[in-house]
């Protein structure tokens, strides 16, 4: 598929491995050039070796200010054409076994950085008239998940300022969308799964079957598909769709608006 962003430059953060990894690559094959951002050292430059003439690397925690300065000015007067901003979670929990600290990590670890950064180089995008910003969320910002209180309530804020923003530069040419996985077969569902294991003292492998039970379409997301819909959100072709959240998750959200 060509979704003409050949030699575009994208700036992919949390993208070693996963939805986020299987992204990066998705991009360089459609001959788009990225900048990846992660705190792993090994598999930024495993990315590189494999695609040298295509990716640059910035090694470095997305959510310090440091990180987010070196990223910035790695951009200096280049024109780039789209972000996707995807990062890890924080651990499974209850809400009876959070703590404040857990809460004001969350905050940092889901929300803040997300709106440092898109602060940072919105300006960058509307002088160019041109951008496309994709944040991975999840499914739990349209059904909270059993065991995720922390990314169920945080993750909806990112839905409330991406909404917002994009109502607000809707005619810049900018465009921000939200894709919201459900259970895909990468290491995120797998710390669903132990946490479950662990309170039930059910073994691992029959918590994901069971898991897998409960989803429609029968089977765990693949990578590969997720990134297909990620990639054609950064190109031109999706220049109609802004402010969306939109469920990837093999129809396991009930809601009508799911």
């Amino acid at each position: 598929m060509n979704l003409g962003i050949q030699q575009q430059l994208f700036i992919t953060i949390g993208a070693t491995s996963g939805l986020g990894l299987a992204t990066a690559k998705a991009l360089v094959e459609e001959q788009a050039r990225i900048i990846v951002v992660g705190r792993n050292k090994e598999a930024l430059l495993t990315l590189q070796q494999q695609y040298p003439e295509q990716v640059e690397i910035v090694e470095g925690d997305i959510t310090e200010e440091a990180t987010q300065q070196q990223l910035y000015a790695l951009i200096a007067e280049r024109t780039i054409h789209g972000m996707l901003i995807n990062a890890g979670g924080p651990p499974a929990k209850t809400f009876l076994e959070t703590t404040l600290e857990d809460w004001d990590t969350a905050y940092q670890q889901i929300l803040r950085w997300k709106v440092a950064v898109t602060k940072q180089f919105i300006p960058l995008f509307i002088k160019n008239g041109y951008g496309r910003i994709v944040y991975i969320e999840s499914a739990s910002v349209k059904q909270p998940m059993e065991n995720l209180v922390l990314s169920n309530s945080l993750r909806v804020a990112v839905t409330g300022f991406v909404k917002t923003l994009s109502q607000e530069i809707a005619k810049s040419g900018v465009t921000l969308n939200i894709l919201a996985p459900g259970p895909h077969d990468t290491p995120a569902i797998k710390r669903v799964y132990q946490k479950k294991s662990e309170q039930t003292g059910i073994a691992f492998d029959e918590v994901k079957l069971q898991g897998i039970k409960q989803i429609p379409v029968g089977t765990l997301g693949q990578a590969n598909d997720f990134a297909a819909l990620a990639t054609w959100l950064l190109s031109p072709a999706s220049k109609f769709i802004t402010g969306q959240t939109i469920a990837v998750d093999g129809g396991t959200v009930k809601g009508i608006f799911g």
